[in-house]
């Protein structure tokens, strides 16, 4: 079998896996990531030379990019790689891996595609992964197909507008979904209470700076049990809750897939998130139950899937 090699692409690293036919990772490597799109590209490449071990077999090679990819492999729009957008990935790859069979498309969506296939969603036909780190990412599996839309934009989620007047987010939006439920939102919540006098161990765990108070700083004050990051994690899970509820009446799937280091928070967020869904989603008495599920293949969902996805070519 020919060697299947999954890249995934990320604001501070590019991680590169190869896998066999089992989605199991045999090897891996990472790099950081420039901030120049051909020398990003180069970083791919050597990546994926490093991996085919001096095999002369014909390679397969998924890559998964943050932001909008299009149909033909171009990274359009990405807020955190500004310096590489408009970069022709596919073909810029094709270049420089003479005869690889090449997929490229959006990091998130390729992520769900690993879940719905080896992880928590795996035997769903009706599921979406949320990716909750810096911002949110999301991969949409609807009717057991990957949804990735007429230009391959679909699972862009995180930029749902949930408050028109919120505040501004890197795509130019004010009030996008994920300025108010991701690692960064939840930093922001926490860096309120704590101007308000509400964050005391929060406060301790960042050195004492409320501006420096952050995600991680409240899930693990919230894990020790801190009663004031418990009140911070409720009002965020409410707002990660508001996103869900709105992805629930349009796709009605069977499960989310909550991915990202935050999940590292465990029934901290998802107890009181799966409590306010229920309040939020329209007809929840009426509906079968809508699981919320911790994500299984953790940061290398996004390579898994892109070499799952390589492989079907």
């Amino acid at each position: 079998m020919a060697p299947t090699i999954g890249v995934d692409i990320g604001g501070t690293k590019v991680l590169a896996v190869r896998v066999d036919a089992t989605g199991a990772v045999l090897d891996e490597d990472r790099r950081p990531t420039p901030r120049d799109g051909e020398a990003l590209l180069d970083v791919v490449t050597d990546l994926v030379t490093g991996l085919r071990h001096g095999s002369a077999e014909p390679v397969r090679v998924g890559v998964g990019a943050p932001g909008l990819v299009d149909h033909d492999g171009v990274l359009r729009f990405a807020p955190n790689l500004r310096d590489a957008e408009d970069l022709p990935i596919r073909t810029g790859l094709e270049c420089r891996l003479p005869g690889a069979v090449l997929r490229v498309g959006n990091d998130a969506t390729y992520a769900g595609w690993a879940e719905r296939t080896y992880g928590a969603a795996r035997g769903s036909d009706h599921a979406l992964l949320v990716t909750l780190g810096t911002g949110i990412g999301g991969g949409i599996v609807a009717g057991g197909q990957l949804l990735e839309g007429a230009n391959g934009y679909a699972g862009e989620i995180g930029h749902m507008v949930v408050d028109p007047n919120g505040p501004p987010c890197p795509c130019g939006k004010r009030g996008c979904w994920e300025r108010f439920a991701s690692g960064s939102g939840l930093g922001r919540l926490a860096r309120e209470a704590a101007h308000a006098g509400q964050a005391q161990r929060m406060v301790e765990l960042a050195g004492g700076d409320p501006e420096a108070v952050r995600g991680e700083h409240v899930t693990q004050a919230a894990v020790e049990g801190d009663l004031q990051a418990l009140e911070v994690i409720g009002r965020f899970a409410w707002w990660l809750a508001l996103g869900l509820a709105n992805l629930a009446n349009i796709f009605d799937p069977q499960c989310f897939v909550l991915g990202g280091g935050l999940v590292e928070a465990g029934t901290v967020l998802l107890d009181p998130t799966r409590l306010a869904f229920h309040d939020l989603v329209e007809a929840a008495d009426k509906r079968p139950e809508v699981a919320i599920l911790l994500a299984e293949l953790g940061e290398r969902a996004g390579a898994i899937g892109a070499a799952a996805l390589a492989r079907e070519i």
